[in-house]
Order: structure tokens, then C-alpha cells, then sequence
């Protein structure tokens, strides 16, 4: 198609409206929604990457703690302060991935409501047993528990929590049965595993290592796809024991945005963030707290989400069809 001088012009001017607008926001301070308290391991990792976007975008980046629901309500406020184009939020894995299936009346649809933006930091559990468990490593444990189905107890903080669904999905692709232990919080599952009340748990590996170090747990095994830079010698669970290759159960956290934010403030924050990422004191911090960092597109995150999303609805049939 021929096109004028007037035509070609006008197309130029429109191809550098976006990014024009990208380079001009924010206008104002910039709130980022985090589901969990001050102090909490989401909110000191939202801290750790808003301080330095802060600078990069020229205006206050505030954190906002709107603790609940497993970090449903985060995600709630941002949306409903989202007219001014200055709302976001970050989110760790449930609320994007599990919290339809377990949460009533929600709120928002994932796939409708929430635009992603970057995937910030990932994080593997291990699986801990007291010090003085007879199960030495992986296969030595699996043993234990096929030797005799539902003797083996597990800890969790709760029906549908990382740890809860995690189990599950060991025992379903281990081909073993343990017994759930809910508890109100990781401190107690870590207490009652020490104190011999029950055998095992997932946990953060940053919640182990002080009680490993004591001789108080064992870490047979991690569940992310290679192993964690925190604790290189303990080993992944994929492919150990007769578990498949692909096993990985990593929890991870993300910054996202309202659905409708302009694809450019989207594009530049991406930018931004894995820019932020790389930086070896930041890679660090999140280190020191049990988390790595991550990166990649928004692309990326929204087929995370899709993944996950699918692999944790199947593992919640299985726990539904067993009650």
C-alpha cells in the first residue's frame, strides 16, 4: 500500500507516544501493595527491591502492608486504588496461582484483573526431620514411609498453605502416605518436628539452618530443580528417591500491576526490576534471607502463573478427592 509523506508522519509520531509516556510517569509517589506485615519475609523483600526503583524512577516508591488472607488483601487494595495509574503490588505465588480454589469470594480473577509484571525472587522449602531421625537422606526416608503407610506425620501452617500442597504433591509423586499436622505457624512446626511430635515438615531453608547447624534437623532435600546457592550440599529432590526429574515446588514472589496499566509503565518497570536484579548487593540481601534472584519478562511471570496455576490445581483435586 502506497502511503503519503503526511501518513508516514504520523505513524512515526505515534510509534513514540507510549514510550514518551513511559519516560514522563510516574508524576507522583508510586504504591506498592504488599500483602503481609512489616518485618515479614514478602515485605523485607518488597523493601529490598523498591528502595533502589525508587531512585530509578525519580519518585517515592512506597510500600504499603495490607496484611491478610494469605496475601489476598494486598492484592484487593491494589486493585482498588488503582484509577491513577500509580498502584502495584507484590505478590508471592497463592494469591496468583491457588487462592481461587481456597479462598471465597476472592475478589478478582487473575487471569482478568492482574497485569504481570516481573518475577522477583524464587525459594525453594526443604525437608526437614528431627536430628536424630533414622532417615539419613531422600531414599532413606521414602523407605520409612512406604514401609508403613500413615505412620509418618508432617507439619504444615495450614490447609492449602506452600507447605501443605507441597507435601502433597512429595507424597503423590513419591508414592507414599503421611499424615497433615496443621499448626498456626512455622515456629511451631519447627518445635514440634525438634521435639519429636511429628517426623517431617517443608520449610524455608533460612527457618532450618540455625537448628541444622545444632544438630536439631537434618535436611534431606530441596525442592527447586538445581541446587540452592544457601545450602549447595543438600540435595534436590528431582530425580532422588524414584521422585521424577521435574519435581520442583519453588515458591516465588512478584511485582504486578492493575490490569489496563499502560504496557510502557509495564515495559519500563520490567526494565527497571531486572536491572535492579543484578545487582550482586541486592542478589545478596535476597540471599541472606533464603531467596534468589530472578528476572526475566512479564511473559515470562504470566506463564509462570499459567504453570503453577495448573500443576497446584491438580495437586488440591487430589487432597479434595481424598477427604
Amino acid at each position: 500500500m502506497f502511503m503519503t509523506r503526511r501518513t508516514i508522519l504520523a505513524l512515526t509520531a505515534a510509534a513514540f507516544v507510549t514510550p514518551a509516556f513511559a519516560q514522563e510517569w510516574p508524576t507522583g509517589p508510586v504504591h506498592v501493595y504488599v500483602g503481609f506485615p512489616a518485618g515479614s519475609s514478602p515485605d523485607l523483600l518488597a523493601r529490598i527491591i523498591t528502595e533502589p526503583l525508587s531512585e530509578k524512577l525519580g519518585q517515592p516508591v512506597v510500600v504499603e502492608n495490607k496484611p491478610g488472607a494469605g496475601g489476598v488483601i494486598g492484592i484487593q487494595q491494589m486493585l482498588a486504588n488503582a484509577k491513577d495509574g500509580h498502584a502495584f503490588g507484590t505478590s508471592i505465588n497463592g494469591p496468583l496461582t491457588t487462592s481461587a480454589r481456597l479462598v471465597p469470594d476472592l475478589g478478582y480473577d487473575v487471569a482478568k484483573d492482574i497485569a504481570p509484571v516481573a518475577l522477583m525472587a524464587t525459594s525453594p522449602l526443604v525437608l526437614a526431620v528431627n536430628g536424630e531421625s533414622p532417615a539419613t537422606d531422600l531414599a532413606s526416608f521414602v523407605e520409612l514411609a512406604k514401609a508403613e503407610p500413615g505412620a509418618l506425620s508432617y507439619g504444615s501452617v495450614g490447609q492449602g498453605s506452600g507447605a501443605h500442597l507441597t507435601a502433597e504433591l512429595f507424597n503423590a509423586d513419591a508414592g507414599i502416605e503421611m499424615l497433615h499436622v496443621p499448626f498456626a505457624s512455622y515456629a511451631e512446626v519447627t518445635t514440634s518436628i525438634m521435639g519429636g511430635e511429628i517426623d517431617a515438615g517443608f520449610m524455608a531453608p533460612s527457618a532450618a539452618l540455625p537448628h541444622v547447624e545444632g544438630g536439631k534437623l537434618k535436611m534431606l532435600g530441596v525442592t527447586s530443580s538445581e541446587p540452592f546457592a544457601q545450602i549447595p550440599d543438600v540435595p534436590v529432590i528431582a530425580g532422588n528417591a524414584g521422585l521424577p526429574a521435574d519435581f520442583n515446588a519453588d515458591l516465588w514472589n512478584a511485582f504486578i500491576a492493575p490490569a489496563g496499566t499502560d504496557p510502557a509503565v509495564i515495559e519500563r518497570l520490567n526494565t527497571e526490576i531486572n536491572a535492579i536484579l543484578t545487582d550482586e548487593a541486592v542478589q545478596k540481601k535476597l540471599l541472606d534471607m533464603g531467596w534468589q534472584a530472578a528476572g526475566g519478562t512479564a511473559d515470562d511471570l504470566s506463564k509462570r502463573i499459567a504453570a503453577d496455576t495448573e500443576m497446584w490445581g491438580a495437586v488440591i483435586d487430589k487432597v479434595e478427592a481424598a477427604k
